[in-house]
């Protein structure tokens, strides 16, 4: 059966939605050694400037980052083994609270290089750019191929016997599984991101069931 074309232009919300919900979720990314909270906490330390992490946690924290943050200062410089024992206390300590005020739980700094696959990669590098073209390629993309595969599926679905009980099950889950889909890109675009995913999504409200 001829699929449908699924009309564009893409929203720039809707692009990034598809991120969202491909199957295995959204990483985490500033729990990395190369992540972003760990590198402002790097400049802090080689800088003396706490403001550089204060940034990452809420006001409500500050003063557990401030106390942190002097420690580490006055450990590191006992000996290099003291300061890398320090430094790395001040970044477990500014991820672990970070993460808490985001309403994420906290398992641990990652290594640097981990695979985060392409949509972080190409976020930062946006925003380093300053050019948001690339990034809205790649997600629009990935968002057009996702609803164009379930669509299709819908339509092969569809048009069952009407007594074949078990080929309609089979359109009923394509047609389930569509409409979630299109629905969570919605409730996406329809309001602002608030913590990590998927941490985050446990205490959003569920798709409308069907």
């Amino acid at each position: 059966m001829k699929a449908h074309k699924i009309v564009r232009p893409l929203t720039l919300l809707t692009a990034l939605a598809v991120m969202l919900f491909q199957p295995g979720g959204l990483q985490a990314h500033c729990d990395g050694m190369d992540g972003p909270v760990v590198k402002a906490a790097r400049q802090a330390l080689e800088t003396g400037n706490v403001n550089l992490v204060l940034i990452w946690v809420q006001k409500g924290d500050e003063v557990e980052i401030k106390e942190a943050f002097e420690r580490t200062l006055a450990v590191r410089k006992l000996s290099p083994q003291g300061q890398e024992l320090a430094d790395l206390y001040f970044f477990e300590t500014l991820v672990r609270v970070h993460r808490a005020g985001e309403g994420a739980p906290h398992t641990g700094l990652k290594p640097a290089g981990r695979d985060l696959g392409p949509a972080i990669p190409a976020a930062d590098k946006a925003i380093e750019d300053g050019a948001a073209k690339p990034l809205l390629e790649l997600l629009a993309h990935g968002v057009e191929h996702g609803v164009q595969e379930r669509f299709k599926h819908v339509l092969a679905a569809k048009n069952f016997a009407k007594n074949d009980v078990a080929a309609g099950r089979e359109f009923v889950k394509a047609y389930v599984e569509f409409v979630h889909y299109v629905e969570r890109i919605h409730q996406a675009t329809a309001g602002q991101a608030h913590g990590h995913f998927p941490e985050a999504e446990a205490s959003a409200a569920p798709p409308h069931e069907h």
